[in-house]
């Protein structure tokens, strides 16, 4: 049974997605859909969590707004998102930056990792 379901989610898992690590600052291109058009739109932040879970794997970006923080949940295998660039990575001892969300200005920053 777990082979027929692997194979099912091996036809819908991208191929080109990077790896991705929490506290990696990160760009996502993802298709917009405004009434009967389709724009694209970019949007960067930190990864704060990741839920590994096969097709059905998901990250947790955080960036602030006009001093307000904004989370998003995005499915990375998902058809919408159509690129994921790793512009920075940080050195974190955490699973989760949850502990991001009480902190603002330089206090948000994470020690860059160089490799």
């Amino acid at each position: 049974m777990n082979n027929l379901i692997k194979k099912i989610e091996d036809k819908y898992k991208k191929k080109d997605i990077p790896n991705l690590q929490i506290g990696d600052n990160i760009k996502i291109q993802t298709i917009i859909q405004e009434g009967n058009k389709e724009r694209i739109q970019t949007v960067d932040g930190v990864i704060i969590s990741k839920n590994k879970s096969q097709l059905n794997t998901t990250i947790t970006i955080r960036k602030v707004l006009q001093n307000i923080g904004v989370e998003r949940v995005y499915l990375i295998h998902s058809p919408r998102i159509i690129d994921i660039t790793i512009v920075k990575r940080a050195k974190v001892r955490r699973a989760k930056l949850y502990y991001l969300r009480y902190r603002s200005g330089k206090a948000t920053r994470l020690k860059q990792k160089f490799n």
